[in-house]
């Protein structure tokens, strides 16, 4: 009877993944090999001409070639932010953890306050403004790491609790000091986490939409999700073109989170018992 329900579950776990996940992508790359034409009913339906080659070059050459120029703001943007955001939320769980004072609390109460207040675009806009960093690629950049930090601070939290604080005393003794006692032994003890925090933080940034529409207009800033607007008109939609280009857009992170699934279910479940 248990290997009975045990398959059955199965099946329907199978059932339900293809249904999310497999369907949908099935549809993006269908439509994305019809021609203009066929893709217009938004069916889903076999090509009736298949024209992947014209449209993969087509969404390449559309308005000079912006997917090339977005791709490269995207990774510019992805990799920066998620380099700092893994060094400052790192350094910040270990002092919040390590380093207890009165302070703790209000400041774990501030860290807190990240996940649950929404972020303001107004008074955020003054501020890049004011600061001279609006339209540009540090202060999107600043917003990334700014809207990350939270969340990677709680996470990287549960995680250094974990850790003996007799390897600090150890390393103290060696006459390691503060900056060393971090890089060169919590640092790569860190790793299944850093590696979460790598590959959660990747993806949601480079599928950001609203931070770039927001903070970096201007098609010479454009990022990989704004070039979705480029095949959508007030008149015509291609869309063979637009779900051409959502496949290339969707790809990179689908393959990342792939590779890395199980370090990310590991370095999740490490934190939650660590902590």
């Amino acid at each position: 009877m248990t290997a009975k329900r045990s398959w059955t579950l199965s099946v329907v776990a199978i059932v339900v993944f293809a249904v999310v996940f497999l369907i949908p992508f099935a549809f993006i790359l269908l439509t994305a090999s019809k021609t203009q034409q066929d893709a217009a009913f938004l069916q889903f339906s076999w090509p009736s001409h298949w024209a992947f080659a014209q449209n993969l070059r087509a969404v390449f050459e559309a308005r000079d070639y912006l997917l090339i120029v977005a791709f490269i703001n995207s990774t510019i943007l992805t990799v920066v932010s998620v380099a700092v955001v893994v060094i400052l939320a790192a350094m910040g769980a270990f002092v919040l953890q390590r380093r207890k004072s009165r302070w703790t609390s209000g400041l774990n109460l501030v860290i807190l306050s990240g996940l649950v207040i929404p972020p303001a675009v107004v008074p955020t806009i003054w501020v890049l403004q004011k600061t001279g960093l609006f339209k540009t690629m540090p202060g999107l950049i600043l917003v990334e790491i700014a809207y990350a930090m939270a969340f990677c601070v709680l996470l990287f939290q549960a995680f250094v609790a974990g850790i003996p604080r007799e390897l600090d005393e150890a390393a103290t003794i060696d006459g390691a000091g503060p900056v060393s006692l971090f890089f060169r032994v919590v640092l790569p003890l860190l790793r299944p986490i850093i590696v979460t925090v790598v590959v959660v933080q990747t993806v949601f940034i480079w599928n950001d939409f609203a931070s770039p529409l927001y903070f970096l207009p201007g098609d010479e800033n454009a990022t990989v999700q704004l070039t979705l607007f480029t095949f959508q008109g007030q008149y015509s939609n291609s869309y063979n073109l637009l779900f051409m280009d959502i496949l290339l857009v969707t790809v990179p992170p689908l393959i990342m989170f792939a590779a890395f699934q199980r370090q990310i279910v590991s370095g999740m479940v490490a934190g939650s018992v660590k902590g």
